[in-house]
């Protein structure tokens, strides 16, 4: 035996860890074994692009377009090709760290939009290739072009609902119905004041209002464009629209023709125009506050307080999903769907290409004056 295998032997013998297969294999006593094949390789997704955003601040500074490479799909996860998302409100609020559920950084943005099934982790059911889902409730990261997450996320919705609705539908369209059904008892031939008229959730109650029967008085601000405001909402189905500077008269009801006194309001503005709100509200109303675009405080008179009994409460989406009803939850999205599907929910919005994403921004922030909904597409 030469030197170099009984100096490989005697080690064999006195260190466990060195087999005597490894000794014959280096001194060539035996045929090298077959390495063995991996039983599972892990299912990855496809390259993505995406808007990221390392640190918060203004939106047109800190977001920017990268390229994140695959990642993994375990067993109950859904890998999503994007098809079309939304640029929100809360988007921006999110990325401006003012929001208060908001993701760590660094982000990617989005947060509601729709795509269609790409692949399935091996323990996924319900789901295949070719399905149009969208995340419900919504969730983060939708701006970029593959999303995986697990399977729970996932609702599956008609294809024939036209992507721009299925990509909004959750964050203005639902917040309007469940303001409209679960705050008081709304019946037929009832009304509703509110503010912020012509923002998405505005436009949602005044449509599915007149479904109901129940009567809409609709307060816009004072701008170039109001009369156009006013007859865009007149053929939603609103039965009254103010603007601000209208509402500067001692008693705002007399206005009102044959409509009832609202039992209920909504807020998504603040300041004078929620006084305005509060000031059409019968005894015992209630105001729902959903926003602040003025940035300003709600103020209530005591005297509305104790001698009108007037009820002041807020409205946060994410609690509501939050509070385990997916399905109730689901069901409405559906009906909400179907309304878009039939053109009996509708609401303006521009389409633009991912590769323009600066430009809707731009949009999406008010640089370029007043626009529709800003929904990107992939």
């Amino acid at each position: 035996m030469p030197a170099m295998a009984r100096s490989l032997a005697t080690r064999a013998l006195n260190e466990p860890s060195l087999s005597l297969l490894n000794v014959l294999r280096r001194i060539g006593t035996t045929r090298p074994q077959p390495q063995p094949v991996r039983a599972f390789s892990a299912l990855m997704s496809p390259p993505s692009t995406a808007v990221v955003y390392e640190q918060h601040g203004p939106p047109d500074s800190v977001v920017r377009m990268v390229e994140l490479p695959p990642a993994e799909v375990k067993e109950n996860d859904v890998c999503v090709r994007m098809l079309a998302a939304p640029i929100n409100p809360s988007d921006i609020n999110r990325i401006e760290g003012v929001y208060p559920i908001r993701p760590p950084v660094p982000a990617v943005g989005g947060h509601e939009g729709v795509g269609e099934v790409y692949s399935v982790g091996s323990a996924v059911k319900g789901f295949s290739p070719g399905d149009r889902v969208i995340p419900s409730p919504p969730t983060s990261g939708t701006w970029q072009t593959y999303v995986v997450k697990e399977q729970g996320v996932w609702h599956k919705v008609d294809k024939d609902c036209p992507i721009e609705y299925a990509a909004t539908i959750i964050v203005n369209p639902l917040t309007a119905l469940l303001m409209l059904e679960d705050i008081i008892t709304l019946n037929s031939g009832d009304s509703v004041v509110q503010n912020g008229a012509t923002s998405i959730v505005g436009q949602c109650v005044v449509q599915l209002a007149h479904l109901r029967g129940i009567r809409t008085i609709n307060i816009i601000r004072d701008r170039a464009g109001s009369d156009d405001a006013k007859e865009m909402l007149k053929k939603l189905g609103a039965d009254e629209v103010f603007t601000e500077s209208q509402l500067n008269v001692k008693n705002v009801k007399s206005l009102l023709t044959d409509l009832p006194e609202p039992a209920l309001g909504f807020n998504c503005v603040g300041g004078n125009s929620a006084s305005l709100v509060l000031k059409f509200l019968r005894q015992g109303g209630t105001m729902v506050t959903y926003g602040g675009m003025a940035k300003k405080p709600v103020t209530v008179s005591t005297s509305a307080f104790i001698f009108k009994e007037l009820s002041l409460r807020g409205f946060f989406l994410h609690n509501w999903l939050g509070s385990d009803k997916a399905t109730e939850c689901n069901k409405m999205i559906d009906y909400l769907l179907s309304l878009a599907k039939e053109e009996k929910l509708r609401y303006k919005m521009e389409l633009v290409p991912f590769n323009n994403f600066n430009v809707a921004l731009d949009k999406a922030l008010g640089k370029l004056g007043s626009q529709p909904k800003q929904v990107i597409t992939f």
